[in-house]
């Protein structure tokens, strides 16, 4: 079983700056496409961005700029940096962790990010 743990979360300033990071346990890491997601009130959790095992990226393109993906394959972590954060970028924030050779999904439980003026 793939456990998921999502940090980095919290409240910050209209153009502030925050690091998630998602720290996965119970399989290989490096067998993992993974990926960040997020979820405002009332609206449906979209993708924000993907990472996959040997560092090829993707990325929602209103957030191209702004949010930078990226992984630690020796720590089990994938990170998402966010820089000039808006409003708008307030949502619950998910990290999914897709097993390559099983097809498998994993999600966390969420990390809380807020952006107020």
């Amino acid at each position: 079983q793939v456990q998921l743990v999502e940090s980095g979360g919290g409240l910050v300033h209209i153009g502030g700056s925050l690091r998630l990071s998602c720290t996965t346990s119970g399989s290989r890491f490096e067998t993992m496409a993974m990926s960040w997601y997020r979820q405002s009130p009332g609206k449906q959790r979209e993708f924000v961005a993907a990472i996959l095992p040997r560092g090829t990226t993707n990325y929602k393109d209103s957030l191209k700029g702004r949010f930078t993906i990226s992984r630690d394959n020796a720590m089990n972590t994938m990170y998402l940096q966010m820089t000039g954060l808006k409003p708008e970028d307030t949502a619950v924030y998910y990290c999914k962790a897709q097993i390559l050779t099983s097809d498998d999904v994993y999600w966390g439980q969420g990390t809380q990010v807020t952006v107020r003026g």
